[in-house]
């Protein structure tokens, strides 16, 4: 589904008092120093789908602040779209100060955060990611989770309902009463949730195994792509979801005196990670340099986009690719932008260095920022 941004404005937003920034479809670039407030604007773009957004932050952070205020102001984040050919206006925020509450309108109406998926699904790399392979599990975890949730928009219910459920077990574990009836509830509940959060991991490398495997004649680093975890592994053997639901439900209530003493959960759906192998090399992501680890993640990316690009039924996604053309070399680069564009995907990407971008010179609007002001680039 062809869903494009075609404007952005910023209200009391992180560095930026007010910002109304046109779009017209094509790749963004953002160049200007470090601390201009290139990153804000991606973070911008990220809130509108559900989540945290690209800095993981919390609602009352993300408001401006003046030099002797403490607390962050009320903020807003309003964009106007194309989906199909038809304007649509939608719009997150806070209506008040320190306010944890996010509200979402569409077309002026409030609407629950999940509506915004059927509009806007950003995907972005940030250098907070040039360590995934090298961080703990978490880390990769979490990554895997955002290329599931960008095709599969209920992995996030999934996820919430088994964490919920993980931390209502382990409190009766812990601080008791370790009730027999009530902890027999809470492991099937978070035997539904996590099968299908298994399921949907093992689904998802699959798939862009296949794409990553389709697409080899690229300049990238052909990645090999595996699930580590014991539940995705099963999933990905082919077990189906019941028998997933059957043998998760048995492990957790054995598990229970080990869990208990422990003060946390050993096994699970959330102990998972993801392999990542350079093929040509057959070393692991983590002994490769960091232009590779990053070429590599950055083909993971893109092989979701591609996949979701030609996907009828749900918007594109909107790349936004913070800092990525510094660790790449420059045909990577040209590969890079030259693939974007053949995607028909919109994207922003920042940058300190104009030269970085040469590139897309006529193929992209280029905006130079300094101190949270936007002003039109030259071309370079």
């Amino acid at each position: 589904m062809r869903s494009v941004l075609t404007r952005l404005s910023l209200t009391d937003f992180r560095s930026y008092e007010r910002a109304d920034i046109p779009l017209d479809g094509r790749m963004v670039v953002l160049t200007g120093p470090n601390g201009a407030g290139k990153t804000n604007i991606l973070e911008a773009v990220s809130l509108l789908s559900p989540g945290r957004g690209l800095r993981n932050a919390a609602l009352p952070e993300i408001g401006r602040r003046a030099p002797d205020e403490t607390a962050g102001r009320a903020w807003a984040v309003s964009a106007l779209l194309e989906v199909s050919g038809e304007p649509v206006r939608i719009g997150v925020g806070v209506e008040t100060a320190g306010a944890a509450r996010r509200a979402v309108r569409l077309e002026g109406e409030a609407v629950p955060p999940a509506r915004l998926t059927d509009l806007v699904r950003p995907a972005w790399l940030t250098p907070a990611q040039d360590r995934l392979f090298l961080e703990a599990a978490g880390e990769r975890r979490r990554f895997l989770d955002r290329l599931v949730f960008a095709a599969e928009p209920a992995h996030a219910a999934h996820a919430q309902a088994y964490e919920k459920a993980l931390r209502e077990r382990l409190r009766l574990l812990t601080d008791g009463p370790a009730d027999g009836v009530w902890l027999d509830a809470l492991e099937q509940r978070l035997a539904l949730s996590g099968a299908r959060l298994a399921e949907a991991r093992a689904r998802t490398l699959a798939v862009l195994q296949a794409e990553i495997d389709a697409r080899g004649d690229r300049p990238f680093p052909q990645a090999r792509i595996a699930p580590l975890g014991e539940w995705e592994k099963r999933a990905a053997g082919g077990e189906s979801g019941a028998a997933l639901e059957q043998a998760l439900a048995a492990a957790l209530a054995a598990a229970r005196g080990r869990d208990g003493t422990a003060g946390r959960s050993l096994t699970g759906p959330h102990r998972g990670d993801l392999s990542v192998i350079h093929a040509e090399r057959g070393r692991p992501a983590a002994e490769c340099s960091t232009g590779e680890q990053k070429a590599l993640v950055l083909n993971l990316v893109l092989a979701q986009a591609a996949r979701l690009s030609r996907a009828e039924s749900a918007p594109a996604p909107v790349l936004l690719l913070d800092e990525v053309a510094a660790h790449l070399d420059r045909r990577r680069r040209a590969a890079l932008f030259d693939e974007i564009e053949a995607l028909g995907l919109q994207a922003f990407l920042t940058g300190t260095d104009d030269p970085l971008f040469e590139e897309l010179a006529g193929r992209a609007l280029r905006l130079r920022v300094e101190g949270s002001r936007l002003a039109v680039a030259d071309t370079p």
